[in-house]
């Protein structure tokens, strides 16, 4: 007789060894985690819009909108009758016009405009490219609507140091005076600078998601300004704001173009006639050497300029509102 082979057990091989464990269940589990994330996302986002909705509709806006020709901007004036100061705001500031209060209740007795530009504030947060031509131009556009008075003070934080000099270039006439608060001076390269190429918005994937907001909520610290010049209904309309405008697609425009609107700055400066006053943020740094000779060079051929140094951080409105505005008075003074 023929013995037949006995069977391999179902717990082992031919070679003795355990069978490999079919991946069907580890897939099974892995789409189970997916959709439940999936899930989450969507019920994250449902909530994040119909908050949204719930506090546009019951928190009223500040300031005008003005349609220009890259879309409508909002501008916002303290209703006073002094001279003209025009404000201009950092990169990606959510909402400008309560950002810059500390200085604006300093500059008492000025007519103080904030311009927010396109994706900021109250403004569309989409529109045409953020090149500097096309945020000059928007400026120009609304403050002619707006009949402001010329020739008006041009102020602006950070990334405004680039438009300034571009603005003030286009329209002499119209600026009596610039004012930066630790403004970006454009470092152009040497070669050209490709145009932007349309990316994936993950920040504003997290605004929409609702991350933005919950973050906010749970760290507000993180996205609060310092110091201690602003009201806790003025705190809390920014961390709302905040995840409104967080990720802007102007925002995201504006922040692709920064080498190309470098670039288009390459070799250009001040007018030699129009006084320039130039706050530097001194962070206890070695770029605080840096940025001030910077500015000294950019403003070399300007005949009444004034670099001045205040301790703080990049933002220095938050902290040095009262030293800001006691030296633009000043020096506004001296014609």
């Amino acid at each position: 007789m023929h013995a037949f082979p006995e069977k391999t057990s179902d717990r082992q091989d031919a070679a003795g060894r355990p069978p490999r464990r079919k991946p069907r269940r580890g897939w099974r589990r892995a789409g189970i985690a997916a959709l439940v994330i999936v899930g989450l996302i969507l019920l994250s986002t449902a909530v994040n819009l119909v908050l949204e909705q719930s506090e546009k509709s019951s928190t009223p806006a500040y300031g005008e909108r003005v349609a220009v020709g890259g879309g409508a901007l909002n501008v916002y004036r303290n209703g006073q009758q002094g001279q003209p100061v025009v404000l201009l705001s950092g990169l990606g500031t959510p909402a400008p016009a309560l950002d810059f209060q500390p200085l604006i209740r300093e500059l008492n007795g000025f007519d103080v405009i904030v311009v927010e530009g396109l994706g900021y504030g109250y403004s569309d947060l989409e529109g045409s490219p953020r090149t500097n031509e096309n945020i000059s131009n928007d400026l120009h556009e609304a403050l002619a609507k707006l009949q402001v008075k010329q020739p008006y003070v041009l102020a602006g934080h950070s990334i405004a140091g680039f438009y300034m000099l571009d603005y003030a270039n286009r329209y002499r006439a119209e600026v009596s005076a610039v004012v930066g608060i630790d403004a970006s001076i454009p470092k152009p390269g040497n070669g050209p600078v490709p145009d932007p190429q349309p990316e994936l918005n993950w920040q504003k994937a997290l605004a929409v998601t609702g991350i933005v907001r919950v973050f906010s909520a749970l760290v507000p610290g993180f996205v609060d300004p310092g110091g201690s010049a602003y009201t806790e209904d003025e705190l809390q309309r920014m961390r709302m704001m905040t995840s409104w405008n967080y990720g802007a697609p102007a925002v995201a425009d504006e922040t692709a173009r920064i080498g190309n609107n470098a670039q288009a700055l390459k070799g250009v400066t001040y007018p030699d006639d129009l006084p320039v006053l130039a706050f530097i943020a001194d962070e206890k740094t070695e770029h605080t050497a840096e940025k001030t000779a910077a500015a000294e060079n950019l403003l070399q051929n300007v005949r009444r300029h004034e670099v001045v140094t205040l301790q703080g951080n990049h933002y220095l409105h938050w902290t040095q509102a009262p030293r800001m505005a006691e030296t633009i008075r000043t020096f506004l003074a001296k014609g």
